[in-house]
C-alpha cells in the first residue's frame, strides 16, 4: 500500500471502514458496551430514506445499543473523515523526518487546529506501550543524550545550563535494534542512572561517552565501555567488537533534522509525543511504508485522546 492505493481505494467512508475493521477486527466487530465477540449485524439504511445511516455502524445482538470500531481509539468523536485520518497516518509514516501540521492542513484540506490536533493523536497512537527492557545477554545497548531547541542570545558554547531553553533528551539504542528516547528535566547522574535501570536489561553491555554522570554503570550491568569523545576518540576496537555511540548519534541527527527543517519548535510540554514518532518510524525503518502505515493502525486502539489531555 502507497500513497497512491490510498487515493484511490479510500476515496469513501464505507472502503476507509473496511480498512480499519479488517485490521482491528479481524475476527469479528467486538461490542464496547459489553464485550460480545462476532455477535453484532451492520446497520444499514432503508431504501428511499432521506436520512442515511452513517458508515460503520453496528448493532450487538447481546445489548442491543450501537457502536463503530472507531470506539475507543484515537479517532472517537472525530469529526474527520476516516479517509482523510488514513492519508494523514500514512504521510506521517512515510515522511522520513516528520510532516508538519501545516502540511496535513494544506494538504488535506483541513483547518490547522484540527491538522495540529489530529497529528498528536497520530503520534499517541505510535506510541510504543511494550512492557519488555531493551536488549539481554551478549547485546549491547548505546545510551546518549542531546539538546533540542534554541538557545539564548549569548549563551556560552558547551552543554546547556538549568536556565536553558533546550530541553535534555536521552536515547537507548539497540545495536541493530531498536530505540527509546525521553524527554527530562535535567541531565544528571540520577536521571540518566533511572532510565537506564528502567529500560536496559541488567545482563547488556552499555556503552556511552565519557560524560562523568555514567560513572559506575559497570557495577550495574554485563560491561560498561566508554568512547572518550574529549580526547577526540569516537570510535575504538576492542577484541572484534566496535565500541562506539554513533548508533545514538545517528539517531539524535533524524530527530534534529525533523525539528529544525520540519517543526522548527517543539515545545517542551509536548516533546514527548515527537520523540515517540521518530522512536515508532526508526524501530520500523524496516518495513515498508504501507506496512509501517498499517503497524501504526492497530496500535490506534485504548489510545483516544482529548483536546484537553493533548
Amino acid at each position: 500500500m502507497n500513497l497512491m492505493d490510498l487515493a484511490k481505494n479510500f476515496t469513501t467512508e464505507e472502503s476507509a471502514f473496511a480498512f480499519l475493521e479488517k485490521h482491528l477486527c479481524p475476527s469479528g466487530p467486538v461490542c464496547p458496551h459489553c464485550g460480545l465477540l462476532d455477535a453484532a449485524f451492520r446497520m444499514q439504511s432503508k431504501l428511499g430514506t432521506k436520512n442515511k445511516m452513517r458508515p460503520g455502524v453496528w448493532k450487538c445482538k447481546g445489548c442491543r445499543k450501537t457502536f463503530r470500531v472507531t470506539v475507543g481509539t484515537i479517532f472517537e468523536d472525530s469529526h474527520i473523515p476516516l479517509h482523510k485520518w488514513l492519508m494523514a497516518m500514512h504521510l506521517m509514516c512515510a515522511s522520513k523526518k516528520g510532516m508538519s501540521a501545516h502540511q496535513l492542513h494544506r494538504m488535506l484540506g483541513l483547518g490547522y487546529r484540527a491538522a495540529w490536533f489530529m497529528a498528536h493523536r497520530i503520534r499517541y497512537a505510535m506510541t510504543d506501550t511494550s512492557e519488555g527492557k531493551l536488549s539481554g545477554p551478549a547485546k549491547t545497548v548505546e545510551a546518549d543524550e542531546t539538546y533540542v531547541g534554541g538557545k539564548r542570545r549569548g549563551t556560552p558554547r558547551g552543554r546547556p545550563g538549568i536556565d536553558s531553553h533546550k530541553a535534555p533528551v536521552v536515547a537507548l539504542v539497540e545495536r541493530h535494534g531498536r530505540v527509546r528516547s525521553f524527554h527530562v528535566e535535567r541531565v544528571t547522574a540520577n536521571n540518566l542512572k533511572a532510565v537506564l535501570r528502567e529500560n536496559v536489561e541488567p545482563e547488556t553491555g552499555v556503552m556511552t561517552d565519557d560524560f562523568s554522570a555514567y560513572d559506575g554503570l559497570k557495577n550495574e550491568f554485563a560491561s560498561h565501555d566508554v568512547v572518550t569523545h574529549s580526547a577526540g576518540e569516537y570510535v575504538r576496537h576492542e577484541q572484534g567488537r566496535s565500541i562506539h555511540t554513533n548508533t545514538a548519534e545517528s539517531f539524535f541527527s533524524l530527530l534534529k533534522r525533523g525539528v529544525y527543517g520540519t517543526f522548527h519548535h517543539v515545545s517542551k510540554h509536548h516533546l514527548h509525543r515527537y520523540l515517540s514518532e521518530f522512536d515508532f518510524r526508526y524501530n520500523a525503518r524496516d518495513v515498508a511504508d504501507g506496512d509501517r502505515t498499517e503497524l501504526a493502525v492497530k496500535g490506534v486502539q485504548g489510545k483516544r485522546l482529548t483536546y484537553r489531555e493533548r
